[in-house]
């Protein structure tokens, strides 16, 4: 974990950054002040009572992280009893239940209240104590994971998207309608438009986000792969099939599935999908017994599935099963108004990694990022913004920090791009570009057209790296004109 994680987490991360807070109950004193001692040794903040009522007053006025309990406390009480009562005040206490009496039953019945072990006297010290380290470690990992889950759930708040064009208002509009819904939902977007972003936001604010969410890609796998994928198999179902495994349906049970790519799954899968959603409940292969599954269906796909059924590449009765709700992205071409706040979002983002002072855009810069139709969507956008804050040599991206493509490409709107706005030296480093790229890199007849000698020239192409965007290399310069 980072510092920061491990602020927030309350010194969670390991049993070794203590002091942590270990409350021993035992009516024996020389028992007692045996486990206080070993347990002090190792660096544990330790407190100690005799009887139930005793612990319960500690507890009550001191944050414990872990109870040693003596199972029978004599007239004092009973240790099962009063791990009940603590675990009762706080479900993350950890206990330990120690005795001379050891039975089955009794062993049950701890595990039952939440006991993380059961140890029998006399025991070895060393076992104490690695049990103890090892209660803690769990602690430390329970901590972790709320945290990482908290972290999680923050950033896939609906507020956290980034959007304010009526296009991406009204999908913020519908997820908060169907997000606590079980209502199977269908995503359909250009790629790079944030589609699994979107699914995993509809799972993070749904009553189920405290489960699984798996995304299975339905093109990357074969088909009897993504079949036994998702519905698991037997033992011995097939070559190589060493042991049971549990299928992704399964696994997910009482989560969500995302669906990534459903357009691309085999028709004949399509039908074992269709069949199993219907009842809820799959045939691993090798097996006659079903297993059931209790999982939130979300599908994305690039296609037209409406085309795809008409062409026969997609079964109807599967697309009337997962699109209940339709979420449609815009493109970010539809989106432009929302270019300049995702370019900072992904500029900030990025700049602290690298160690860069606060960044921003030039005019020119940000026009170019305006004018491009980005085929990519937001993915090749974030790409984009990544490169040119590794490359930037300032903290300020000009124009020539971003990718060629983008200053061959026609302004969005098909209309000529403005130059309004942009600096004296992007203005000239833009048309030194197009001259170059006029005469494929010769620069003896650029130089001859920009009306500038020639080592003019070769000082300006490297002072704006033009060479460095894909420039063919200059002819070979005539004896004459050095």
């Amino acid at each position: 974990m980072s510092s920061e994680a491990l602020n927030n987490s309350q010194r969670w991360s390991s049993p070794e950054r203590g002091p942590y807070r270990i409350l021993v109950v035992e009516d024996e004193d020389l028992m007692r002040s045996i486990i206080v001692q070993l347990l002090r040794s190792e660096g544990y903040d330790v407190l100690e009572a005799s009887t139930a009522a005793g612990a319960l007053q500690i507890f009550e006025r001191e944050k414990i992280d872990l109870a040693i309990l003596d199972l029978n406390l004599g007239s004092g009480g009973n240790g099962l009893e009063l791990l009940g009562r603590i675990r009762d005040l706080d479900p993350e206490v950890m206990g330990i239940i120690v005795t001379a009496y050891a039975s089955v039953e009794s062993a049950v019945e701890a595990l039952r209240k939440g006991a993380y072990d059961y140890i029998t006297k006399p025991f070895a010290n060393d076992h104490l104590k690695a049990v103890v380290r090892n209660a803690l470690a769990q602690k430390a990992l329970f901590h972790e994971n709320r945290f990482l889950r908290r972290e999680l759930h923050e950033k896939y708040r609906f507020e956290n998207i980034i959007g304010t064009c009526d296009a991406i208002q009204q999908v913020f509009r519908m997820m908060e309608k169907v997000a606590r819904t079980d209502a199977s939902v269908l995503i359909m977007g250009e790629s790079g438009t944030g589609k699994e972003l979107i699914a995993r936001a509809l799972h993070e604010n749904s009553e189920r986000a405290n489960k699984r969410f798996l995304p299975i890609n339905c093109g990357a796998l074969p088909e009897q792969l993504l079949e036994s994928e998702l519905f698991g198999y037997k033992r011995g179902a097939f070559t190589g099939a060493m042991q049971d495994k549990v299928g992704l349906l399964k696994a997910a049970d009482k989560g969500t599935v995302l669906f990534d790519e459903i357009g691309d799954m085999p028709l004949a899968l399509q039908v074992k999908l269709l069949r199993a959603l219907q009842e809820r409940e799959c045939y691993p292969l090798g097996s006659n017994e079903p297993v059931k599954f209790d999982v939130r269906v979300i599908c994305a796909t690039n296609k037209d599935l409406t085309k795809e059924v008409s062409e026969g590449r997609f079964r109807e009765e599967l697309l009337y099963r997962i699109n209940v709700i339709t979420i449609r992205l815009p493109p970010l071409r539809e989106r432009k108004d929302d270019i300049t706040l995702l370019a900072n979002h992904f500029l900030r983002k990025y700049e602290k990694p690298l160690g860069r002072s606060p960044m921003r855009f030039s005019k020119g810069a940000m026009r170019l990022l305006m004018n491009y139709r980005w085929p990519g969507n937001v993915r090749e956008l974030e790409n984009t913004i990544e490169r040119a804050a590794i490359l930037a040599e300032t903290d300020v991206i000009h124009t020539h920090d971003l990718p060629e493509k983008l200053h061959d490409a026609s302004p969005a709107n098909g209309e000529a791009a403005d130059s309004s706005g942009m600096t004296l030296e992007e203005l000239e480093r833009e048309h030194m570009r197009r001259v170059l790229a006029q005469v494929k890199g010769d620069k003896v007849k650029a130089a001859q057209i920009l009306g500038i000698h020639l080592s003019t020239l070769y000082r300006k192409v490297q002072r704006y790296r033009l060479d460095h965007e894909g420039q063919p290399q200059a002819s070979k310069v005539p004896s004459s004109a050095a």
